[in-house]
């Protein structure tokens, strides 16, 4: 899997806009993609903070990601704004059936795809050889575009869960 994901990255975005990351409890049918394309597109060009508009930007990434970002240098995302936002991502849920929320599942790249895993399952996985310290993990935690573009998708023991699996 290619995981450039720069090309798709407005570059004309601020280093520190913010992002949020919605992971989808499973793979995207193309038809939802499609639909769930023109409803973040509709969002963007429509959202506004305070009457201002909010320069955002949001793409489905490897069928599974929704990122969104916001450039705050012309407009702060406020919490009405960041409420209208949610409100889109719970309508995509609604419409997909899927869960976008999920804290607690996080996601590797594993024999070729994006596998699922409990956090309560980490420890298990790596003593068993399911994941190893070098798999590919998609860090959701991260809160900026710099961070999307060089700490999204790095190996598990770069990541806040490398102290977690070494207290086991």
């Amino acid at each position: 899997m290619n995981f450039s994901i720069e090309a798709h990255i407005p570059s004309d975005f601020n280093d520190h806009a913010r992002v949020w990351i919605f992971q989808s409890s499973r793979l995207f049918s193309i038809s939802e993609a499609f639909e769930i394309d023109s409803i973040l597109k509709d969002h963007c060009s429509g959202w506004k903070s305070h009457g201002h508009a909010v320069k955002g930007y949001a793409n489905l990434f490897f069928g599974q990601f929704i990122v969104v970002m916001a450039d705050e240098t012309e407009a702060t995302v406020g919490g009405c704004s960041t409420d209208s936002l949610f409100r889109i991502i719970k309508q995509i849920e609604a419409l997909c059936k899927v869960n976008l929320f999920d804290r607690q599942m996080l996601a590797f790249f594993v024999k070729d795809k994006i596998q699922l895993l409990p956090l309560a399952q980490i420890k298990y996985a790596v003593s068993n050889n399911h994941i190893s310290p070098d798999t590919i993990y998609f860090n959701n935690t991260i809160g900026t575009k710099k961070e999307l573009i060089q700490n999204w998708m790095i190996p598990m023991n770069e990541s806040w869960l490398a102290a977690r699996v070494s207290q086991a």
